[in-house]
């Protein structure tokens, strides 16, 4: 029969596991002000984040896991503990569709760590213009939702805008019924995104179907709208409710339990091949029969995985299209390379969105 370790034992064991990890991290730190001298020295005094090498140290520590802590408590240790390093080489300001409490900030966090200053801005719009400003180095928008499909606003602006993805995010979503009043007695109205309340539409029907229903700029934004009358109730995330003091009447109502939407990095640098990327690009071709097979053939011809397709009135004539469209790898690699090459020659318009790290977890 195994010893049973007196509990004082295994709290003296604990703070010295404690002093030993404190220090390392601290020398881990030492190092992260060591690289920023060394790049401001080599002149390098712009963003010293790089998506391509933390991605590729969280996929590491990820394979390097043996537990029992699962990969996802493992990986988010690390990234804020990147996250704090570099805060101390450089902190980095990163706009995301406000006020305080939204899924984009969450998705924010998540990707960043809160080692991050994060900038609120009220619509899509903003947080590209904040990035091609130079006000922020990076933004994060959202692109597409599991149940509701892809958020337009994003996709339109990215036809006008040089900025390059270089990162992606997924949050999973929970949707909760947040308000002043304890329960559901008394709710008139309901504020949420669009999106949400669409997430939200089986169980708004079966539960409260004559409440009147406000779409506004963000979950966030209806939290706020809500703790102003408690005849109000506002659809929102968990962080919501603590921002606004409001109770969390009923928790999880989205509709499918996957409900989960995917978040893009937005910035001025391109981001070098991981061995687990994804290329974005746009393109259009001309209206004619069996154009669209005729672009992606190539795609076919060099074996390579197309991940999602999506199109968008191109607002230059009727029934005119641009497609969206991500594919698997990198664009440094030589058959994407080729296949891009040969797309361009195809293609009436074409603008290459970026290269970058799949998401991790």
């Amino acid at each position: 029969m195994s010893r049973i370790i007196p509990l004082s034992e295994l709290r003296e064991q604990i703070d010295a596991i404690d002093a030993q990890l404190l220090q390392l991290i601290n020398q881990r730190a030492l190092c992260a002000i060591e690289v920023a001298k060394t790049k401001i020295a080599s002149g390098e005094d712009g963003v010293f984040y790089r998506p391509d090498r933390e991605a590729m140290v969280l996929r590491r520590i990820k394979d390097l896991n043996q537990g029992p802590l699962s990969d996802h408590t493992t990986v988010r240790f690390f990234r804020e503990l990147m996250s704090a390093c570099l805060a101390l080489e450089k902190p980095m300001d990163v706009a995301f569709l406000g006020p305080e409490g939204t899924f984009t900030q969450q998705a924010a966090f998540k990707h960043f760590g809160h080692g991050v200053n994060t900038l609120p801005v009220t619509t899509i719009a903003e947080i590209f213009s904040a990035v091609e400003l130079y006000h922020c180095q990076f933004g994060v928008v959202p692109v597409e939702n599991s149940t509701e499909g892809v958020i337009n606003h994003t996709l339109d602006r990215f036809l006008t805008s040089s900025l390059q993805i270089c990162g992606e995010v997924e949050i999973r979503v929970h949707q909760n019924l947040l308000s002043k009043s304890p329960g559901f007695d008394g709710i008139t109205e309901i504020y949420s995104h669009q999106q949400s309340l669409a997430q939200c539409r089986q169980w708004l029907d079966k539960k409260l179907p004559n409440v009147r229903l406000h779409a506004v700029s963000s979950n966030a934004e209806a939290a706020r709208l809500a703790s102003l009358n408690a005849s109000s109730a506002a659809i929102a995330g968990v962080i919501a409710a603590e921002v606004y003091g409001l109770n969390i009447i009923e928790k999880n109502i989205e509709d499918e339990p996957n409900n989960t939407t995917r978040f893009i990095i937005i910035g001025q640098q391109a981001s070098a091949p991981t061995g687990s990327d994804k290329t974005s690009f746009v393109v259009s071709m001309g209206n004619q029969a069996g154009s669209l097979y005729r672009t992606l053939a190539p795609f076919a011809k060099l074996g390579i995985d197309m991940l999602n397709i999506e199109s968008r009135p191109s607002r230059r004539g009727l029934w005119d299209y641009i497609f969206f469209i991500d594919i698997d790898g990198h664009c440094e690699s030589p058959e994407i390379a080729e296949a891009l090459a040969l797309i361009k020659e195809e293609a009436k318009l074409f603008k290459l969105l970026g290269s970058y790290p799949k998401a991790i977890l």
